[in-house]
Order: structure tokens, then sequence, then C-alpha cells
């Protein structure tokens, strides 16, 4: 099993930026798609972006214009760059990624709070 480590979470003001990174213990080209959702207490895990085959990107309608996502087959990693932050992008961020055959794999979140 494929585990994924997460960083970059923290706590940061209205308007400044943060970069969440995800570090995977296998090649990212293993995956068909990696990326980042969120979750809210008491409410279910929602998109923020993912990226498939390495180029084709989904970012939630919400974010767009707001985050870059990457993945660097070097590192094994997929990166957020989240800017202009607002109190609502407030939750934990956790990072997936789907094999090509269909598994779905998670980290254990990071935490991200945005204070006005």
């Amino acid at each position: 099993q494929v585990h994924l480590v997460e960083s970059g979470g923290g706590s940061v003001q209205t308007g400044e930026s943060l970069r969440l990174s995800c570090v995977a213990s296998e090649s990212v080209t293993t995956f068909r798609s990696m990326g980042w959702y969120r979750q809210g207490p008491g409410k279910q895990r929602e998109l923020v972006a993912t990226l498939t085959s390495g180029c084709i990107a989904n970012i939630a309608d919400s974010e767009k214009g707001r985050l870059t996502i990457s993945t660097d087959s070097a590192k094994n990693t997929v990166d957020l760059q989240m800017n202009s932050l607002k109190p609502e992008d407030t939750d934990v961020y956790y990072c997936t990624a789907t094999r090509w055959f269909g598994s779905v794999n998670w980290g254990q979140g990071s935490r991200v709070t945005v204070s006005s």
C-alpha cells in the first residue's frame, strides 16, 4: 500500500499563500491521478484539485484562479499552491492517489487555518 505524507499546512492570514506538498512512497507514474481534497467538521470530503496523467487538471470551480496543482516525478510529489487564501479555505486537506485500476489512497491530512 502506498504511503502519502502531506506537509505545508499551517495558520496564515487572509490573502496569504500556502503550498501543500504530498510525498508518495511510490513513483507518481504508477497513479492515474493525484490530487487534493478537503474536509470540514461534519462535512463530506470534497474536491480541491486533481491532476490526471500528469497533465489534465480538474480544479473545483470555487478555487479556479487561486490554485495551481503540479506533480514532480523526480521527487514523487504532488503539490498544491494556494494563493489569496480566505477564512472559508480553512479545512483539513487530504492528499489522494488513484491507481490505474481504480484503488484510491489517502494521506493523513494537513490542517489549513486562515484567519481574518
